[in-house]
């Protein structure tokens, strides 16, 4: 395990403005996943880019962790009918 790849929670705490149980909380619900790393609490750095996201629904939105984890759900839904939705148009293109 590469250490330097993680990002500490305290870190992400100061940079956000956010309180640790927030992302105990997204953890609990399995939004991300956290790494014990000693004594502290460390997120991937290859998670950043959702974990911006679920603060951005958060703070932007005034979205609670129930709610955000039903959009992320929706949006997923959204990006499977879109790959799925593209598949089918690829095979439709191969009759015409």
């Amino acid at each position: 395990m590469n250490v330097k790849e993680y990002i500490p929670i305290i870190q992400l705490c100061d940079h956000y403005s956010l309180e640790v149980s927030f992302f105990g909380e997204l953890h609990e619900v399995g939004l991300i996943e956290l790494t014990s790393i000693g004594e502290s609490q460390y997120l991937h750095q290859d998670n950043l880019v959702e974990i911006e996201k679920i603060i951005r629904i958060h703070s932007e939105l005034k979205i609670n962790i129930e709610g955000i984890d039903a959009i992320l759900n929706l949006l997923q839904k959204v990006d499977d009918l879109t790959t799925e939705l593209d598949r089918v148009k690829n095979r439709l293109s191969l009759y015409e």
